[in-house]
């Protein structure tokens, strides 16, 4: 089978030329946690402060959940890997999506910098916003940007820890023949109940390879 991936180390190729850019593309693994976890945080004060029971925000926070699942399903098999023919597409191709699967352990691109973060939790707070309602979408903002949370942290553990129990192992590697040696398939992260639901479980024998060998 034909080699997908460009590099195991721990590197960080440049992919803007502009230095401002190629310094936001990369970020700590807390980073995310920084930016959202405040925002979570008010926006479960700001459901309760505007009339929403702390049975109702915790429904619709576990709800959210969920949500998230589906969502992270549906942006990496359909955005992440899209395969555009422009060359303007492929570039942005790569720059979304296609530089972590040419350098998958490269620790500064593992999760998502705010500023690409940001616009799309934009457009889901707007969803939100006129599916809930003023009130309501908050705590389900709120488990919806918690969800993300965890899979985001969970992508960079499978790539640069090791485990011990069997759940995490066979996380780790189902996403490591995501990487290695089936691309198109095993799009969940956090989660693989999308991936039988919609059918896209490994057509290839799963390898025993996890993430980071050769």
């Amino acid at each position: 089978m034909s080699k997908n991936f460009v590099s195991n180390k721990d590197e960080s190729i440049r992919i803007f030329e502009n230095p401002i850019l190629d310094f936001f593309s990369r970020v700590h693994w807390s980073t995310p946690l920084i930016f959202w976890v405040p925002i979570v945080l008010y926006s479960l004060y700001k459901g309760y402060s505007n009339g929403v029971s702390v049975l109702l925000s915790i429904v619709l926070f576990i709800a959210a959940l969920g949500a998230w699942t589906f969502a992270e399903y549906l942006l990496h098999r359909f955005i992440f890997h899209y395969h555009p023919t422009t060359e303007f597409g492929k570039r942005i191709s790569f720059l979304t999506h296609g530089v972590h699967h040419d350098y998958p352990n490269d620790s500064k691109r593992l999760v998502m910098p705010p500023l690409l973060g940001a616009p799309l939790a934009a457009i889901f707070y707007t969803l939100f916003y006129f599916t809930f309602g003023e009130n309501l979408m908050h705590p389900f903002f709120a488990g919806f940007i918690s969800g993300y949370l965890v899979y985001d942290m969970m992508h960079y553990a499978l790539h640069h820890s090791t485990f011990e129990s069997a759940f995490w192992k066979e996380m780790k590697s189902h996403h490591a023949t995501h990487h290695y040696h089936d691309p198109e398939n095993g799009f969940g992260v956090s989660s693989k109940m999308w991936d039988y639901v919609f059918r896209t479980t490994f057509n290839i024998q799963k390898k025993t390879h996890v993430v980071g060998e050769k």
